[in-house]
């Protein structure tokens, strides 16, 4: 009994050195791979001009017209400033559609509203005249060149074997602190899963796998939190990643063909509306929230699952970029879910879809008129919801006054922020720490709780590994081929962002505790499902070469 004593001390004092310095290796390599590549312009065809330039059309989806935001600007006075839309689509097949012009577009001398449009085929634009041209033999082979070329400067399986130390680590933390034995094979199957989702990669001739490392990370800390707060549920954690993974590959496998993740757009549609009318009507409350429902023993959130739903929806509807008809029917969509979310009084989660809508809405029109008008119309029912509903009054009036009711309204932060301030840099140790003894502490105050057990330095850790995760889908976003996986990327990358904000400055104060989740590292298991789902939109905006596995390339190129 002494030896398993003096083990369990020694190790909880290594522990609290190895886990920041091996999580914040982890991430600063997955950043450094991620953030340091320097994408290589993808050119798909030529616009030849009248005087004999050549204008590169380097995405799937382009704009032209004399505006400076145009894909393609073209500086004649008869070409409106957004004049056309030019669209590839998977199999090499160019479209050309009216934008809503003073002047027209016409294909071969006929005016068209939308057209497939041939290689060398005549097209006017206002009067001017262009043809399609497309690239040489020896630009297409410079490029397949690229795409052969590995995706990262740092390579991914040594940042996956630090992970794997991490994970060592942590199962030996949480052992210490009184953790039960299936922790060990949690983590060791989470692991597996890890490695094997890499060699699936690796066999499909994919190198990128930092943004999968990143979701790795955090829920290797996922389950260390539930190990010692909740071991009830670790297996039930643990299905939960491993479903969150099959639907990663599912979302990824729609995402590579765009006209079928196009087509997939009214399924998700009808689908996220559905979920949410299936929580209004047999849901159950559950700390202030009518968003649970209760199938024999198991419980799911149709909110998180509508997450993937509407971001879906959002960016699938791009077929027509600039068609005001297809963003005002978003907008009405937009409207029923946030009225779904109200009425089962899950105002937290409707700030976080909200967000997602003000996203995608300023990706798809750049209006910010209209959308700082919605902006101004959400508050003004924000500041009615918290006049007449009870539950949204009484989070609003403890909002910057914790510390008046710490035994009341204040209950939660206070106790967490006093256990962050116990935790300190390095943390008490896995399963040492006081908080997971209040209500919600591996959910809602689950950065608290890493902060109090694993130290200041964890705590930030996984909030960077989360913002890594949002900077990377906007970084990447202008060399993306589609603007479908530019607004997917944005609005999932936007959620992850909004609900860690939400639950980090939550946690302490700063906003209200609105009971958002913190994506990949609260306990739960439609959250997590959810959250991988999302990741694989992240994905879809990868544009270096051989990284993602949600881009097919044309299937010249692949035989290559």
């Amino acid at each position: 009994m002494d030896f398993i004593t003096q083990y369990a001390a020694l190790w909880t004092a290594a522990s609290r050195w190895l886990i920041p310095a091996l999580a914040l290796a982890v991430l600063i390599r997955c950043a450094v791979s991620m953030l340091a590549h320097r994408a290589e312009p993808e050119i798909w065809a030529w616009l030849c001009m009248p005087n004999g330039d050549k204008l590169p059309v380097t995405h799937w989806e382009n704009t032209i017209g004399r505006g400076m935001r145009c894909d393609v600007s073209v500086q004649y006075p008869t070409i409106s400033r957004l004049h056309a839309v030019l669209t590839r689509r998977d199999d090499g097949v160019w479209t050309i559609a009216d934008a809503g012009s003073k002047g027209g577009v016409t294909v071969g001398g006929e005016t068209v509203t939308v057209r497939e449009v041939g290689y060398g085929e005549l097209i006017s634009l206002g009067g001017v005249e262009f043809t399609l041209e497309p690239i040489t033999p020896e630009q297409e082979a410079a490029q397949a060149g690229y795409r052969k070329q590995t995706a990262a400067r740092v390579r991914p399986w040594v940042t996956l074997l630090l992970l794997t130390a991490l994970q060592i680590v942590l199962t030996g933390a949480v052992l210490a602190g009184g953790a039960p034995l299936q922790s060990v094979l949690c983590m060791a199957v989470l692991s597996a899963l890890m490695w094997a989702l890499y060699g699936f990669f690796r066999a499909i001739r994919r190198s990128g796998f930092e943004p999968e490392t990143a979701a790795f990370l955090l829920c290797s800390f996922c389950l260390a939190v539930v190990s010692t707060s909740a071991p009830t549920q670790l297996y039930k954690q643990l299905a939960a990643v491993a479903f969150g993974v099959a639907a990663y590959l599912i979302v990824g496998w729609c995402l590579r063909d765009l006209r079928r993740a196009k087509l997939v757009r009214y399924v998700a549609s009808v689908l996220g509306v559905a979920l949410l009318l299936a929580g209004l009507t047999f849901g159950t409350e559950i700390n202030g929230a009518r968003n649970w429902i209760f199938i024999g023993g198991f419980s799911f959130q149709p909110s998180e699952y509508a997450k993937i739903c509407f971001v879906s929806a959002g960016a699938s509807s791009l077929d027509r970029l600039v068609a005001k008809r297809n963003l005002t029917l978003f907008l009405v969509y937009t409207a029923v879910i946030c009225v779904c979310l109200a009425l089962v009084s899950d105002f937290g989660t409707a700030l976080v879809f909200f967000t997602a809508f003000v996203v995608i809405a300023f990706l798809r029109s750049g209006n910010l008129t209209a959308i700082a008008l919605g902006c101004v119309g959400a508050g003004f029912l924000g500041l009615v919801a918290a006049r007449f509903l009870p539950y949204i009054r009484r989070r609003a009036a403890a909002w910057g006054s914790v510390w008046e009711n710490p035994l009341t309204t204040g209950y939660q932060q206070t106790r967490a922020m006093m256990c962050m301030a116990a935790g300190g840099l390095l943390g008490l140790g896995a399963g040492q720490g006081w908080l997971h003894y209040v209500a919600a502490a591996n959910t809602d105050l689950v950065f608290a709780l890493i902060g109090e057990e694993y130290g200041l330095i964890a705590a930030v850790t996984v909030v960077l590994t989360v913002a890594l995760l949002a900077v990377f889908a906007v970084r990447m976003a202008s060399h993306s081929r589609s603007a479908f996986y530019v607004i997917g990327a944005c609005a999932a990358g936007s959620i992850f962002l909004v609900q860690t904000m939400f639950n980090v400055l939550g946690t302490v104060d700063i906003l209200p505790l609105t009971g958002v989740t913190f994506p990949f590292l609260s306990n739960g298991g439609s959250g997590m499902i959810a959250a991988w789902g999302l990741l694989a939109f992240v994905k879809s905006v990868d544009t270096r070469q051989n990284a993602s596995f949600t881009i097919r390339l044309p299937k010249k190129e692949a035989a290559v």
